[in-house]
């Protein structure tokens, strides 16, 4: 037991208290003994105590309540209670509001030492537990800080890299335009280079960019069907399907309260992924669905029949720039999933995503209720 624990005593009968406060002394503690419940609240208003053993039957105010408002002052506070023998359900009852155990009077020190030792016990527990989640509230601080000025640098470097690249793409094009036919086929090959790789330096510009925002953007929650949402997308995907066998298979959605905007964002990333993934198949076949999810949450998939990729590598799916298909196999920047596992989690919910090589693949966005 802890030799400087700080002990508050409450027992408005005066003789008792004075010898419990000398018996508690001795044993090492730094003890203050009131008469009154009204008298303990002051002293914990005014400095911290570890644990309160108090007389549960008291005219003034009884256990009970000098508990609860005592643990309203110190939530770290470890309340135990002395009553007699006849009054044992009355301390069961102050239990369940927060005292962690009772002591029979009369008792010897014998019988309270291991009542206490525990009690000291939990309060470190408690004391450290406070600390551990003090310690993770200032960490996600600084990391949302942290993060906004991540974004708030990739915005300005983006937005900056976007204007010199821009300028040479143009005068590239503009030397193509006018001179390509005058030009060598190595010298045209070259500049055709250029143009090409500019465009593709413009593409993940504009990419990053959007996705930094994605961090400043406010959310505009409202109750949506995504039976909407979905159609919207779908709509908006539809020229990259045109000329292909494609087969929509959309089942009835939940309502769920989020963004408009963004989870619209959200499906078109999804379903123009699944169109350029089936792109080798002679039909493709798109499924989208839902299921109940976790603590009465919703969670929709879309799945595909394309080309799927390797489950090995399915956490870098989400990341910024991560791509599992060469560039020449499938275009893209590798950001439109990392947008849509920001805009996910930025409404509270999780993806995840299953797939064979060759046997198509599932995107899993779970959204709470």
């Amino acid at each position: 037991m802890d030799a400087q624990a700080r002990l508050l005593v409450v027992d408005d009968e005066a003789p008792q208290l004075q010898a419990l406060c000398d018996v508690l002394r001795q044993e090492g503690h730094d003890v203050v003994g009131c008469a009154a419940p009204s008298e303990a609240l002051d002293a914990l208003r005014e400095r911290r105590f570890d644990l309160l053993l108090s007389d549960l039957n008291m005219p003034q105010m009884d256990g009970i309540t000098l508990t609860r408002q005592a643990l309203a002052i110190d939530p770290d506070l470890v309340p135990v209670l002395m009553t007699g023998q006849g009054s044992i359900p009355t301390a069961v009852e102050a239990m369940k509001v927060g005292a962690l155990d009772y002591v029979l009077k009369p008792f010897r020190i014998a019988s309270i030492r291991p009542v206490l030792t525990r009690a000291l016990e939990v309060r470190q527990l408690k004391v450290r537990n406070r600390q551990l989640q003090d310690d993770v509230a200032r960490r996600n601080t600084q990391l949302v800080a942290a993060n906004r000025e991540l974004d708030a640098f990739a915005a300005r470097i983006a937005h900056d890299l976007r204007g010199p690249v821009l300028g040479m793409l143009g005068f590239a094009r503009v030397v193509h335009e006018r001179s390509g036919e005058r030009l060598e086929a190595d010298s045209r090959g070259y500049l055709q280079r250029i143009i090409a790789a500019g465009e593709r330096a413009e593409r993940m510009i504009r990419d990053l960019l959007a996705f930094a925002r994605l961090g400043e953007c406010p959310l505009h929650r409202e109750a949506l069907n995504l039976d909407e949402v979905v159609r919207t997308a779908r709509q908006l995907v539809e020229p990259e399907a045109e000329g292909r066998a494609v087969d929509w298979q959309i089942a009835s959605l939940p309502t769920v309260r989020g963004d408009a905007s963004l989870l619209e964002n959200v499906f078109v990333n999804l379903l123009s992924n699944a169109l350029k993934y089936t792109r080798p198949r002679e039909r493709a076949r798109i499924e989208i669905g839902s299921r109940p999810g976790a603590d009465a949450g919703h969670a929709v998939w879309v799945r595909d029949n394309g080309v799927g990729f390797d489950p090995a590598y399915a956490s870098r799916l989400f990341s910024p720039f991560e791509r599992l298909h060469r560039a020449e196999q499938f275009e893209g920047s590798g950001i439109g999933l990392a947008n849509v596992k920001r805009i996910v989690e930025r409404h509270g919910g999780s993806v995840a995503a299953e797939s064979q090589p060759d046997q198509g693949a599932t995107f899993l966005i779970t959204l709470p209720a």
